[in-house]
């Protein structure tokens, strides 16, 4: 059964933790997780672009000259593609880039990642990130003493604590979520992965009652 030790925001050892072995024992999803990333990119995409074709340019009613005499190419329209202000050709055009993915797919990608990071050891546990108040300073010194101030970082909380993510928003390579927004494609992005106790055992819990639903 993977094991994972929970340090204090000293740095101090506080125990170590047994984990499920259907959350952080995964091995061998990596092609679940690369669709799962794609999916989440693609999602994202708001599908916005468009360019005018010949049916919704205006202008160009009238033939610019003459068909025969002028030693020119025959041309019917100013608004032709191949002149300067004309229509695009086969330009993109507003569309939907969104792909569907089973929530047990979703599920099971976001506990091959999270096996992944825990066996690159790139998973560290905290009893609690207590800040009475806002203070930018104050969580640097705890990332520092945790030896968290290296590449990437989302941190994981159970649930939403203003002083917390004050905190942590101006720091800029930190990511704050909540445990029950966790995604694939978040844990893969960065490089170390930050949980409270509670965050944890709210991602078990989570784990748990998705084996009762099947």
């Amino acid at each position: 059964m993977p094991q994972v030790a929970v340090k204090d925001i000293e740095n101090k050892d506080a125990g170590t933790l047994s984990l499920p072995e259907e959350l952080f024992g995964l091995t061998g999803s990596e092609a679940l997780m690369h669709q799962a990333v794609v999916a989440y990119l693609a999602n994202q995409r708001q599908g916005t672009h468009a360019t005018k074709n010949r049916a919704l340019i205006t202008g160009g009613g009238r033939k610019p000259y003459r068909q025969k005499g002028t030693g020119r190419a025959r041309a019917g329209s100013v608004r032709s593609p191949l002149w300067n202000g004309g229509a695009t050709t086969f330009g993109p055009q507003p569309r939907d880039y969104r792909m569907a993915m089973p929530r047990k797919a979703r599920r099971k990608a976001l506990y091959a990642a999270l096996s992944s990071r825990l066996a690159e050891g790139s998973v560290l546990v905290v009893e609690g990130i207590p800040m009475e108040k806002p203070r930018t300073k104050r969580m640097l010194e705890i990332l520092k003493t945790l030896d968290l101030t290296a590449g990437s970082l989302l941190l994981v909380l159970r649930d939403l604590d203003a002083a917390v993510a004050l905190s942590a928003r101006n720091i800029p390579w930190v990511t704050l979520m909540l445990a029950g927004d966790l995604h694939a494609y978040d844990v893969l992005s960065h490089d170390r992965l930050l949980l409270t106790r509670e965050a944890l055992e709210a991602l078990e819990q989570k784990g748990a009652e998705a084996e009762e639903e099947g």
